[in-house]
């Protein structure tokens, strides 16, 4: 709700809240109706007041006589009496206008942002951007077939067993639910975020402070049983609101980043007629939700609002999806929201744009009738702050899927996103199961879409083998792990040129497959000590420690217990301290107290150089120089020990290098 201090005057701006109230095509009297209800409310209190005060005197005159252990007069316990009586009246009546003024006063939106687009018509939301090509092809198929087609869903079985808009997730589509699930959370937590899986149901006092009234009707499940009657949650949203009530945040706790995870219920009695087929739009769904708190001081929030939006672009963009970003206008905006933006998804089978992200700032409108403080106790000014509260939707995985199968569908099936093929398993493609149903109410101009044959199946993966034979054979990955591994210690200005240079000097590396042949085949035959692997080609020492020292998860093991003698996080400089090499050449490493043994090297270290000079020094004496310089905590760049490779072996150089890349 708003501040009732803006309905006063002076003091206040009600004008404000009036402008708020017409942009949103919103009842301007309910402004009005708030000020003269607060103006009764402040008359009664007054009355109240002064009856206390009578209430006092009665007392005191009392006073006398308790202490003399006198009768008090009949007249003085008569005046005492009528006093009580009038109170008791007068608090009823305050209660009863608190209740009504509160109750007018949620019924009015926040305050409009000047920067969202002033319309009542949905149509005319501003695109700020988009991302991608929204291109589509006549053979295309919608969400609706293609699902049933892969037998990722029944929705057949669904509406028997739960009614309309039920369904089962089967088959695939319960591992690419919950591939997206796993894979949202670990974005997040990416982008600083701590998960929360919040509880299912709410209280009816609780969801009150956090639902508009709308939405008891519209989106609600009520449930009873033991105690009151509770809610099911429309989003995990409501609870992580509520999560703050009577909270009292100081500066050091914000901003405060939490990763809701939760199922959903929503009734969608309001959306009737509208994308009843398919699983979009369901009445139980899983989803992954942002929500920041943060000061309601300068922009700090609505600097959150715009960085919360660009992680839910920056998902979909690692999805391959193309969007649009839309402000939506101030007519359709709900009560809570000061400013939205929706990010609406290409499906190219439809040939529509659909909302799969809508990204709000609330402001302090949920936190002032949650109480949600902010600030030390003793504000400077004895002005009351309120925490700022912000939401936005990551994934909502059922229609995250609907537009995922659109996008990547071929004619045997639906290709997997490549982020999320190592939360499937490593399935790369869904294959389709159920022929087109010669039913369905749109048919393509031409069929494409088919049961794949095993030989199809079988070239399609043929193809990715055949890919990881040749990159193999040729040296691919072992000649680009060499030149990153080069780059990483290095660390140019311009990395990609400095990587193409690198390149371009290189031999391609043996892969494993080429390490029975010739010399390098020697030299990987049995156990080397340091004096005889010293002695090795590039390509021999490559083959030997393929075979020799590869572990778990590929590459050459790295503790991940390791930690850098001063304390810090385990880095590159303790990598290469743990294979015997330097960041450099891949020679020994120095010890730190031989860092500066030379003359030039101990030039190079002894102040603070710019990029420019730092190119200009050797091998040596730029790893003397970050040692001394560059190394903070445990020195170089940070390297996470937690890191595990994909195989579940220990962390590697691989899953070093693909945490620099």
């Amino acid at each position: 709700m708003l501040d009732i201090l803006l309905f006063r005057t002076p003091g206040g701006d009600p004008e404000r809240v009036r402008e708020s109230q017409r942009r949103r095509n919103a009842d301007v009297s309910l402004v009005d109706e708030v000020i003269k209800l607060d103006e009764e409310w402040r008359k009664c209190r007054n009355a109240l007041d002064g009856l206390r005060f009578e209430l006092n005197r009665a007392q005191d005159k009392m006073k006398p006589f308790y202490k003399e252990k006198k009768p008090v007069p009949p007249e003085l316990t008569a005046e005492k009496v009528a006093c009580d009586e009038k109170i008791a009246s007068m608090a009823t009546e305050e209660a009863a206008l608190i209740e009504k003024r509160d109750k007018t006063l949620g019924m009015i939106g926040n305050l409009v942002h000047d920067s969202v687009f002033v319309s009542n018509n949905e149509d005319d939301n501003p695109v700020v951007r988009t991302h991608g090509e929204f291109a589509s092809e006549d053979w295309m198929l919608p969400h609706i077939d293609l699902v049933q087609m892969a037998a990722m869903a029944d929705t057949a079985k669904g509406a028997d067993v739960a009614g309309n808009r039920g369904y089962f997730l089967t088959g695939a589509g319960v591992l690419l639910n919950q591939a997206l699930v796993q894979y949202g959370v670990q974005f997040l937590l990416s982008k600083g975020y701590t998960p929360m899986q919040t509880p299912f149901f709410m209280n009816q006092s609780i969801m009150g402070k956090v639902a508009q009234l709308a939405q008891f009707d519209e989106e609600l499940y009520k449930v009873s049983g033991e105690g009151d009657d509770k809610y099911l949650i429309a989003t995990s949203e409501q609870p992580i609101c509520a999560y703050h009530l009577n909270e009292w945040l100081e500066p050091k706790h914000v901003p405060r980043r939490l990763a809701g995870v939760s199922t959903c219920f929503r009734k969608e009695a309001g959306s009737h007629g509208r994308d009843q087929l398919g699983i979009f739009r369901v009445h139980q769904f899983e989803k992954i939700e942002q929500f920041v708190v943060t000061s309601p001081d300068a922009d700090d929030s609505w600097s959150e609002h715009e960085r919360m939006l660009a992680n839910s672009e920056d998902f979909y963009k690692s999805l391959g999806i193309p969007y649009r970003v839309v402000n939506i206008v101030s007519g359709a905006l709900n009560d809570a929201a000061a400013k939205k933006y929706d990010l609406e998804a290409w499906f190219p089978g439809s040939k529509a744009h659909r909302e799969l992200v809508s990204c709000s700032n609330c402001t302090d409108y949920q936190s002032r009738r949650l109480n949600c403080r902010y600030g030390v106790p003793a504000s400077k000014d004895g002005k009351k702050e309120f925490a700022h509260m912000l939401n936005s939707t990551l994934t909502a995985t059922e229609r995250t899927i609907c537009c995922i199968v659109e996008n990547y569908q071929t004619p045997i099936g639906i290709r997997v996103p490549d982020v999320l093929v190592p939360f499937m398993g490593g399935m790369t493609l869904i294959p389709f199961e159920v022929p087109f149903n010669p039913k369905a109410a749109k048919k393509p101009a031409k069929l494409v879409h088919h049961v794949p044959s095993a030989q199809e199946l079988q070239e399609h993966d043929s193809g990715k083998a055949a890919l990881d034979a040749y990159l193999q054979s040729h040296g691919v990955a072992a000649t680009l792990t060499a030149a990153l591994n080069e780059l990483a210690a290095l660390r140019p200005a311009d990395p990609i040129a400095a990587l193409a240079a690198i390149l371009a000097q290189k031999r391609p590396v043996a892969s494993s497959g080429d390490a029975s042949s010739g010399d390098a085949a020697s030299a990987s035959d049995g156990k080397l000590d340091e004096a005889a692997l010293m002695k090795l080609s590039v390509e021999e020492r490559a083959a030997y420690e393929r075979k020799h020292v590869k572990k778990g998860g590929g590459g050459i093991e790295f503790d991940p217990t390791e930690v850098a003698e001063d304390g810090g996080d385990a880095t590159l400089d303790d990598f290469f301290g743990a294979l015997g090499l330097s960041a450099g050449d891949g020679g020994p490493v120095a010890d730190d107290d031989d860092a500066d043994g030379g003359k030039g090297v101990a030039s190079a270290s002894d102040s603070k150089l710019d990029e420019a000079a730092l190119m200009k020094l050797s091998v040596e004496e730029r790893a003397a120089y970050e040692r001394k310089h560059v190394k903070k905590g445990g020195g170089g760049i940070e390297f996470d020990p937690t890191e595990v490779a994909e195989d579940g072996g220990d962390a590697t150089l691989d899953d070093f290098l693909g945490a620099l890349m």
